[in-house]
């Protein structure tokens, strides 16, 4: 017997089997990438069940040559950098679907299930807001500590909620980035996935990390870009002033600098990280919204409180 197309009653006037959340993808590319580009999208187009609409953004590059007949996968050139969280917004604005994921354009999903295996979280729970992907270097199969969302990071295999995500590998709810306003568009590079992920908690969703949900990527450290320390320090200036309770923002901003300090970091990098520390006190950081005390406690049982 023939199974009847989606969304059309079967013959025997049985419901049709429901296909889950729409999924779609956005791709934020500089155009210096082109065959890990076309090997990702390729890697997308492969998934299980509904075909997922692609948007890829070209943020200040040449926009590649990908765009498909069909529209499953579009493009987007934007004249100048505006950064990540600023054209993952225009890539997700650009989608009508119920699910997100942002892919980093070195990226690859090696499982042909992942869609499947995210439309059933998305669809056994209403309240599932983000998902974070593991990612795994295909060279080496190893996943970088920094890239599990959570303390105690030593075993990446171990799935479990979490307070951040991963912006390059994950998916994350419509709902979600019309809620809680989307990426934070000034932050421009590092820590704009935490700025939502607490907006996120703080409306009441959740976040979870999936092991089994892979996305290889080679490993590499944040370092490599030019204005790391000085973003990382100003972010963090910015993520505390916009989302924590005034008590907590020198306890957060303090730990973090004992951190830095006790990490080693070169002179250099320690005189940009205080010049961005000093520029996010001086700089505007977009509305303060700051968070519930039950987020507070929330986040602190989830094994992560916003003071660390």
């Amino acid at each position: 017997m023939t199974a009847p197309a989606p969304g059309v009653p079967a013959s025997d006037g049985t419901a049709p089997k429901a296909r889950g959340p729409r999924l779609g993808a956005v791709v934020l590319t500089m155009g210096d990438r082109p065959e890990p580009l076309a090997a990702l999208l390729a890697s997308v187009a492969g998934q299980h069940g509904d075909p997922i609409d692609v948007v890829v953004v070209a943020n200040g590059g040449p926009v590649p040559d990908v765009a498909t007949a069909d529209g499953r996968v579009r493009t987007i050139g934007l004249p100048e950098n505006v950064g990540i969280p600023a054209g993952r917004n225009v890539g997700a604005a650009a989608l009508d679907v119920d699910v997100v994921l942002f892919l980093d354009d070195d990226g690859d999903l090696p499982d042909p299930g992942v869609a499947e295996l995210l439309r059933a979280a998305f669809t056994a729970d209403p309240r599932l807001g983000i998902v974070s992907f593991r990612i795994v270097d295909p060279e080496t199969q190893t996943t970088q500590r920094r890239h599990v969302p959570r303390l105690r990071a030593g075993d990446p295999t171990r799935s479990g909620p979490v307070t951040t995500f991963l912006g390059g590998a994950c998916a994350i709810r419509a709902d979600v980035m019309a809620e809680a306003g989307g990426l934070p568009d000034d932050f421009f590079y590092a820590h704009e996935e935490t700025d939502l992920a607490w907006r996120a908690l703080d409306h009441g969703w959740s976040l979870d990390y999936r092991a089994d949900i892979v996305l290889t990527h080679p490993a590499t450290s944040p370092a490599r870009h030019a204005v790391y320390h000085r973003m990382n320090a100003r972010n963090r200036v910015w993520l505390a002033r916009r989302n924590l309770p005034w008590p907590l923002v020198p306890v957060y901003l303090g730990s973090w600098a004992v951190l830095t300090v006790a990490r080693g970091s070169s002179r250099a990098g320690l005189r940009a990280w205080a010049d961005g520390f000093r520029e996010g006190w001086r700089e505007p950081c977009g509305p303060r919204h700051p968070m519930a005390w039950r987020t507070v406690w929330r986040m602190t049982r989830l094994g992560r409180p916003p003071v660390v």
